[in-house]
């Protein structure tokens, strides 16, 4: 059993772990059940116990930020609850929701409200999240509204100094930048006035740190998380779909990233390639790409979703590849495509990645 199966020290006998959601440098994520007082609940254990000697300093540093955040912003209804801050692991509540990048609440106003709501009760505290830039920090629960998630970054004030205020007037802009995304036709005047502002501490990050921050995370560590799908979804996912396309019997194809319980992050291939084999098509991506490039997942599909202007829906196929199907029916938008979803769902290829006990 290596470093990332045993269960650490500090929540021994109270947790079971099912699948790694992320592993990095920096820490290892899983989900899985863990033991409280009022029962066993799902949740998230984030672990630094196989975090490298040469990362541990940094690592050590955003764990504390994200515990103290949790231990107040978990409290307010708006974050997952903080169930366990030890020395080398945390555990927190697991909130059912969908990323705003898979969600995406085109012309949802109550969503951005909720959103708007959410940041007011969490600078109150004092606490500013200072990574709401990237739409996978953002979930939109089952009920439709907005709820906060990675307080890695986090800082706490004592005071609304004006370090306190800059970090506030950062979380709004980044807030309004994605309803301007999605629901542009909600943004009021003074809305706009700060998209058109940034605070001067963010220009001059943008004019000089920023590249070194890029230069040490992507050069050095190769450290990759576009929409949390890391480097196999940057870099493989991509080539795979093409060389997908490249198949006369494929008329198009998208694939997703899903969290891998061996490693961390597997693809999974959506073609839509009636009367194809898989093995013929699995044959394929090898001949071109190499054996180790093929996605841990494949399902030939009929027909893909589509939205108005026809292009796939990635974000349906999305919860599909990470089995959260129950999230789906508010994201659809005609019984015909109820139909097209609801054969891909029965089909699906990953029963047991998100149940895997």
């Amino acid at each position: 059993m290596d470093a990332h199966e045993q269960i650490p020290n500090e929540i021994a006998g109270r947790w079971r772990g099912a699948v790694v959601l992320k592993r990095d440098v920096f820490s290892t994520v899983e989900r899985g059940h863990f033991s409280t007082p009022a029962g066993e609940v799902e949740a998230v254990l984030r672990r630094l116990d196989a975090v490298p000697w040469w990362a541990w300093p940094i690592a050590r540093h955003l764990f504390v930020r994200e515990r103290k955040a949790l231990a107040r912003a978990g409290a307010l209804g708006i974050a997952p609850p903080l169930l366990f801050g030890g020395r080398r692991c945390l555990v927190r509540g697991w909130i059912d929701g969908v990323a705003l990048h898979v969600a995406k609440p085109q012309g949802d106003e109550r969503y951005f409200r909720s959103a708007k709501a959410a940041l007011r009760k969490l600078h109150r505290t004092g606490i500013c999240h200072n990574d709401l830039a990237k739409e996978q920090n953002w979930l939109r629960g089952p009920d439709g509204r907005a709820y906060l998630t990675d307080f890695q970054l986090a800082a706490h004030f004592n005071r609304r100094g004006l370090l306190f205020r800059i970090a506030a007037y950062e979380d709004l802009r980044h807030l309004l930048k994605h309803k301007r995304r999605y629901a542009p036709e909600a943004l009021t005047p003074s809305e706009r006035r700060v998209l058109a502002r940034k605070s001067w501490p963010t220009r001059i990050w943008m004019a000089s740190g920023k590249k070194i921050y890029y230069w040490v995370t992507r050069g050095l560590f190769r450290f990759v998380d576009r929409e949390g799908g890391g480097p196999r979804l940057v870099h493989d996912a991509p080539a795979i779909a093409s060389r997908l396309k490249a198949h006369p019997q494929v008329r198009d194809a998208a694939v997703v990233a899903f969290p891998d319980r061996r490693t961390g992050t597997g693809l999974y291939a959506f073609v839509e390639a009636p009367g194809a084999s898989e093995q013929a098509l699995r044959d394929f991506i090898s001949a071109g790409l190499g054996p180790a490039k093929a996605p841990e997942r494949m399902q030939i599909v009929d027909a893909l979703p589509r939205d108005s202007a026809g292009g796939i829906r990635s974000e349906i196929l999305q919860l599909v590849a990470m089995n959260q199907v129950d999230l789906i029916d508010p994201l659809l938008a005609s019984d015909t495509e109820r139909a097209t979803v609801a054969r891909i769902v029965a089909d699906r290829r990953n029963l047991r990645d998100r149940f895997a006990f």
